[in-house]
């Protein structure tokens, strides 16, 4: 083979690896899901019916939104649930606003009876957020939420 084909052809194939190389780089950033606009309420159950705590966020990620798993605990307690715990606990009802955006909500039906065993004061809300290509975002303190009886 002359020299004058096969150096352009080295050229070409250089060229085209550094064109591959850039475009895998670029597919392969991720990025986590953001949880904005969270808030929680708490409703006190009642002689008419029972009570509620919600938990609402709106969930972005660039693949979607496959998840969001939410648990409200007491903040006297010992308790500081992690990512790992989080993925075992209750999911929250998301509908999609977008291609990439989800607004979902955690609901917790409350009874007096339960009422009646519930620490009362301030309360955190953990969330795990975790969007279709698999990427995960863990916000311990998403929200608080006053619990009275």
């Amino acid at each position: 083979m002359s020299e004058r084909v096969l150096v352009p052809s080295v050229i070409g194939v250089v060229a085209l690896g550094a064109v591959a190389a850039g475009g895998y780089a670029m597919a392969s950033t991720t990025t986590q899901p953001t949880v904005k606009n969270g808030s929680a309420s708490y409703t006190a159950p009642s002689q008419q019916g029972e009570g509620k705590l919600t938990y609402t966020a709106d969930v972005s990620d660039d693949s979607g939104v496959r998840e969001l798993r939410v648990i409200a605990w007491p903040a006297s307690s010992e308790l500081d649930p992690t990512k790992a715990e989080l993925r075992y606990v209750d999911k929250a009802t998301c509908h999609s606003t977008s291609d990439e955006t989800s607004r979902c909500t955690y609901t917790l039906k409350v009874t007096q009876q339960d009422a009646a065993d519930l620490a009362e004061g301030a309360w955190h809300v953990s969330v795990l957020a975790t969007a279709k290509d698999g990427d995960t975002k863990f916000v311990s303190r998403a929200a608080t939420v006053d619990v009275t009886r």
